[in-house]
């Protein structure tokens, strides 16, 4: 199946590399590009592309609130472009409903496989990024004393708390001795019970009610 991808940044010879990148891959196709977020959030709506790759800086409406307008509306993953490596724009993003968010000096691969990786319904962050996540957390005021949401078996709990760890698949599985495919169905079911995008939202998730309590200490009941 090809990935159609629409790419949004106000600098023509950003979407000019990013498109002859993406053009290399046989199942990746640029269906529409965008030079600033209003054009963004009108042509998502029109094309219903299967990722959005937005730059965060551009004029009038920004990368944020056109993700914001975007995935109020479509069906679609969109991961974050940025030259600039910050906290506000990485937590601003993932509120927006970001699946991804990516330096524009990665690697030509990495953002092929940005795409893919969001295109699956899986979060793209890295584990560096996922622990400023919890380190930004852990700063924060003290979380709200949760309990497990109900609609979770105790099981999925497990792989909730795993997950807001930053804990890969097969790390949950070695942990909670199951197998890789058991821990997959699981997690896909803890993103569905919850109305979660992706384990990217579920670390938000799970810290944000307080499920898990910063500096890693075990779950609250």
């Amino acid at each position: 199946m090809t990935l159609r991808v629409l790419l949004a940044d106000d600098q023509d010879l950003v979407r000019a590399g990013f498109r002859v990148i993406l053009g290399m891959e046989d199942d990746l196709e640029v269906a529409g590009e965008a030079g600033d977020g209003l054009a963004a959030v009108e042509l998502a709506t029109r094309l219903h592309p299967d990722v959005v790759l937005m730059d965060v800086q551009m004029p009038g409406v920004d990368g944020l609130e056109a993700t914001r307008r975007i995935l109020a509306t479509v069906d679609t993953k969109v991961v974050i472009l940025t030259t600039f490596d910050s906290e506000d724009y990485l937590f601003e993003a993932l509120r927006a409903g970001a699946s991804g968010f990516l330096l524009k000096n990665a690697s030509p691969e990495d953002l092929v496989d940005a795409v893919r990786v969001v295109a699956r319904g899986d979060g793209l962050l890295s584990p560096e990024v996922t622990r400023r996540v919890i380190a930004r957390f852990s700063t924060a005021a003290p979380p709200v004393r949760a309990h497990r949401p109900p609609e979770l078996t105790d099981r999925e709990f497990e792989v909730l708390v795993q997950l807001a760890r930053g804990a890969s698949n097969a790390e949950i599985a070695a942990e909670l001795y199951l197998g890789e495919a058991t821990v997959k169905t699981h997690v896909s079911r803890v993103l569905a019970k919850l109305g979660l995008r992706d384990r990217t939202h579920a670390v938000v998730f799970a810290y944000e009610r307080g499920i898990v309590a910063p500096g890693g200490a075990e779950p609250f009941a």
